[in-house]
C-alpha cells in the first residue's frame, strides 16, 4: 500500500499497526472528493488484509481535519440534483466503511475537528484528543445541517447533546469532547502519542477475529436493547467452537499466551 501524494499518507509497522494520515495540511486537511475516494479505497484495502491488527486515523500539520471542502462543497450546491446527491453520498459510503471495518479503529486527534471530521471520530471505535484539539457541530454556520455524519454523532453524544451542538456551531474543548462521549481521553499534548500507544498495546492483546465478532455485536445488541435476543446464545456457542475461542481458552488453562499475541 503506497501514500497518495497531497492527499493521504499510509505507514505500517510490524506489529500490524496501519497508521492513516490525512496529508492536506495547507487546506487543514479538508475532505474534498478525491481525499475521501483515496481514504475509503485504503479503508477497503485494510479491511481484507490479514496482516494488519489496528487502524489508525490522524491528521497531519496542525489540524485533524476541517471538514468538507467548502470550495466543492459549493460547486455542488451549482450541480444537477442527482450529481449532489452522489457527492454527498461520497462521505456517507465512507463513514459506513469506516463504522464497518473489521478491525480496531482508532482516532489519533492531535488538532481541530471541524463538521466533518466529527463524523470520523464518532466513527472510529476509540478516539483520544489533545487538549489543544477543538471541536465543532459547525454545519449551521454554513446553512446546512450535519446529515451524513449524523447517526454517528448521534450514537457516539446522544440526542440531548446533539441538539445543544446542532443547533449552536459552536466551538468546544478536548474536555467537552470527552464528557459528553465524542472522544474517550483528552490528554496533553505531550502525552497523545504515549496515550495513544497504549491503547494500540491494549487492542492487540485481543484476538482479532473476536475483536470482529464483537464490533458486529455492538451494532446487534444497539438494535435490539429493549427485548431479549435468542441469537446471542447462538452466536457465543460458534465462537467458543471456532479455533480462535479454543485457542483462547486452551492457552488461559495452560496458564500461556494465545498464538496471536506477539509478546
Amino acid at each position: 500500500m503506497n501514500d497518495h501524494p497531497g492527499l493521504l499518507r499510509i505507514a505500517r509497522d510490524e506489529r500490524g499497526v496501519a497508521r492513516l494520515g490525512l496529508d492536506r495540511p495547507g487546506r487543514h486537511n479538508a475532505l474534498s472528493a478525491a481525499l475521501i475516494e483515496s481514504l475509503h479505497a485504503a479503508l477497503d484495502e485494510l479491511a481484507g488484509d490479514g496482516a494488519v491488527r489496528v487502524v489508525v486515523l490522524t491528521g497531519e500539520g496542525e489540524s485533524f481535519c476541517a471538514g468538507a471542502d467548502i470550495e466543492e462543497m459549493r460547486r455542488a450546491a451549482d450541480a444537477a440534483p442527482g450529481d449532489n446527491e452522489r457527492d454527498a453520498a461520497r462521505l456517507a459510503a465512507l463513514l459506513h466503511r469506516l463504522d464497518t471495518l473489521p478491525k480496531p479503529t482508532l482516532a489519533r486527534v492531535q488538532g481541530n475537528a471541524f463538521g466533518g471530521a466529527v463524523g470520523l471520530v464518532a466513527a472510529c471505535d476509540i478516539a483520544i484528543a489533545s487538549e489543544l484539539a477543538v471541536f465543532a457541530l459547525s454545519e449551521v454556520r454554513l446553512g446546512v445541517a450535519p446529515a451524513m455524519i449524523s447517526p454517528y454523532v448521534l450514537r457516539a453524544i446522544g440526542p440531548r447533546q446533539a441538539r445543544r451542538y446542532f443547533l449552536t456551531g459552536e466551538r468546544f474543548p478536548a474536555a467537552a469532547a470527552e464528557r459528553i462521549g465524542l472522544v474517550h481521553q483528552s490528554v496533553p499534548a505531550s502525552r497523545l502519542d504515549a496515550a495513544v500507544s497504549e491503547a494500540v498495546a491494549e487492542l492487540l492483546l485481543g484476538a482479532p477475529g473476536a475483536q470482529a465478532e464483537c464490533k458486529q455485536l455492538v451494532r446487534h445488541v444497539a438494535g435490539h436493547a429493549h427485548a431479549p435476543d435468542a441469537t446471542l446464545a447462538a452466536w457465543i456457542a460458534r465462537l467458543r467452537a471456532a479455533p480462535e475461542g479454543r485457542e483462547g481458552l486452551s492457552a488461559f488453562l495452560a496458564k500461556r499466551p494465545p498464538s496471536w499475541r506477539k509478546d
